[in-house]
């Protein structure tokens, strides 16, 4: 293995200097325009997910950004090496079990302004990426629990990331702890998308002078850090030239080339530097137009031709009007994800913290309705923390009802629940009289009376939402329930959602989508450091957390293990309810006649078909 390890070693070391610009190649491009229509709406987050995970940003953000060190399989289920990207892996253990992952990454990749990617750029993402100072200016740095050395860096103990190194030779190394070892997605570990340190960091760079890696002033002679919130406040969230919103330097398929928050329309033209996948797919289709449109606008837009593709319809009024119109083409698959009722569960929360309460919330809701209005047969219920198209659930899609707790809609069996919890008093201490008194009261620890009191974060231009706000708030309130409903925008929902700011709301509609990595163990987890992003609802429970490290835990490739597991979590969250799952729908995307090779089920997202396709 030492001996492997010296070849790829000499070998990099052969490839030679970096050039300081690479020339733009040739290339046939249709010079067409195709757009895109999003029914979410742009924040302007193109960065990373350290501010939030809004779909449509991330639909932007997978053209963006590129070169990650590993990729997802989609054929074999697994992760592995991204050839285009790196030449060579290594791995070896020491004595006590700690993995370290030499990749040697060629030398010729640039970003979409012709600059050099490096090793560096590797080592600066995941340095930013847990960095107080990013912390300071609003992002949710992650935890990289996983790599050694990091708890006396993140502590201060240590000035220098001791399980990272920079060998040479445009080589990375990591080094990954005995304790976390095995983990399923053991390769995920070393995933790591490059960003440009001379954009985001200027002034600074990445060294390594043996012990590990760290950030210092390029400047040597300058004593002040060059790495300061300060910095970041105008290299990352600057309105108009920051790199969150307007990302110039980047290492995907496409370059941003503007980007208006106030339409939500952002425009993007093919990187020319872009080498292509490894099966050759790169870019044909010279400009793409992202922007947010309602449904209303999406259907007058497909049929006039202003819209060429509209990606993850949901809405079902909108598909049974779209599957009419003349010359428009559609594409059904199965959504990896699912649409739920998010949940404030913080232990200080005393109505939704409250797993009585949310059972019995559970309970007041006619899933079946909301899933016959809302998606129109373009969907089903789900009843767990999975969705039609997430690979483990698969062999349990039919018989899901069986295996877990399923609330049927009685209002009856809620109003017991909720009298258990001790919602048995009225506004003034005496006993609640179902019919004369409106709303359930609760004597809490300190002799307060807290009201059933219901905040509802009501998404603007959502049906599903407004659904809620009505015809859910309705049954609720006859069981004892005050429902607030106050109209607020996506970006504000989100930000409650994630915990950026004190919660307003204890109760939100949202969908989402699963990762390839699907990995539950910080969705459940109690440490400070992964409220947020990570453990969104603020649960807080043994068994869930038990059950999530085991899978984590599991062998790679055991996969009867992981489903074995991964059923018994199912089980476990449908009685704790972190969400209230809701549905899980048929996506649809509508395109013109004009696109042709776009095939959205043979891929993970449009934003991979769209390499493959080619505008008319």
């Amino acid at each position: 293995m030492k001996k492997a390890l010296a070849c790829l070693l000499a070998l990099v070391l052969l490839l030679g200097v970096y050039p300081a610009m690479a020339e733009a190649p040739e290339a046939a491009y249709n010079y067409e325009e195709l757009v895109v229509g999003s029914t979410t709406a742009m924040t302007g987050n193109f960065f990373t997910d350290l501010w939030g995970r809004n779909t449509a940003d991330m639909d932007v953000r997978m053209l963006l950004h590129g070169y990650d060190l590993i990729h997802w399989d989609s054929d074999v289920g697994a992760f592995g090496i991204d050839s285009t990207v790196v030449s060579g892996i290594v791995a070896t253990e020491d004595e006590v079990g700690n993995r370290t992952y030499t990749l040697a990454i060629y030398d010729d990749l640039t970003y979409s302004d012709g600059t050099p990617v490096t090793a560096e750029d590797y080592a600066f993402s995941l340095l930013f990426s847990i960095a107080p100072e990013v912390a300071e200016i609003g992002g949710m740095v992650k935890s990289m629990d996983h790599i050694l050395g990091i708890d006396e860096y993140k502590s201060g103990e240590s000035s220098v990331l001791t399980g990272v190194h920079l060998p040479g030779g445009n080589q990375l190394s990591i080094t990954v702890k005995a304790e976390y070892l095995p983990f399923f997605y053991e390769l995920a570990l070393v995933s790591i998308t490059p960003y440009p340190i001379r954009v985001i960091a200027p002034g600074c760079e990445v060294a390594d002078d043996g012990e590990g890696i760290y950030l210092r002033n390029a400047d040597q002679a300058v004593e002040q850090p060059a790495f300061t919130a300060e910095l970041l406040r105008k290299t990352v969230l600057d309105p108009a030239t920051g790199y969150l919103s307007h990302p110039k330097a980047v290492a995907g398929a496409y370059a941003l080339t503007s980007y208006d928050a106030e339409t939500g329309t952002a425009e993007l033209k093919a990187n020319r530097y872009f080498p292509g996948h490894d099966d050759g797919a790169k870019p044909a289709i010279d400009t793409i137009t992202v922007k947010h449109v309602t449904y209303d606008e999406a259907l007058a837009q497909l049929e006039s031709g202003e819209l060429d593709l509209l990606n993850k319809a949901t809405d079902g009024s909108f598909i049974d009007a779209a599957l009419q119109l003349e010359g428009v083409q559609s594409q059904a698959y199965g959504r990896d994800g699912y649409g739920f009722l998010a949940f404030a569960c913080e232990e200080e929360e005393p109505v939704t913290g409250s797993q009585a309460v949310r059972q019995a919330m559970a309970l007041c809701l006619d899933q079946d309705a909301l899933v016959k209005d809302f998606l129109k047969g373009y969907g089903n219920p789900v009843y767990s923390y999975y969705g039609n198209a997430l690979w483990v659930a698969q062999d349990y899609l039919e018989q899901m009802a069986d295996l877990v707790t399923v609330y049927d809609f009685d209002t009856e069996a809620a109003a017991k629940l909720l009298e258990q919890d001790g919602w048995t008093l009225n506004e003034s201490g005496a006993a609640f009289t179902a019919g004369t008194d409106a709303v359930r009261y609760k004597k809490l620890a300190d002799g307060t009376l807290q009201p059933l009191s219901i905040r509802f974060a009501c998404t603007e231009g959502s049906r599903a939402a407004t659904w809620i706000a009505t015809e859910y708030a309705a049954v609720l309130e006859s069981v004892g329930f005050r429902f607030e409903s106050t109209q607020v925008g996506y970006a504000e929902v989100l930000s409650n959602y994630y915990r950026q700011t004190e919660r307003q709301y204890n109760l939100m509609i949202l969908a989402t989508n699963f990762n390839y990595v699907y990995d539950p163990l910080y969705t459940f987890s109690a440490e400070e450091e992964h409220q947020g992003v990570y453990n969104t609802s603020g649960i807080v429970d043994d068994e869930l957390l038990s059950l999530a490290q085991a899978m984590h835990a599991t062998v790679p490739g055991d996969m009867d293990a992981y489903k074995a597991l991964w059923l018994k979590l199912m089980q476990r969250y449908s009685d704790v309810l972190p969400t209230m799952p809701l549905y899980s729908n048929t996506y649809y995307d509508f395109c013109s006649s004009r696109l042709s090779g776009y095939d959205i089920a043979a891929h993970t997202t449009w934003t991979q078909a769209i390499l493959y396709a080619r505008v008319k």
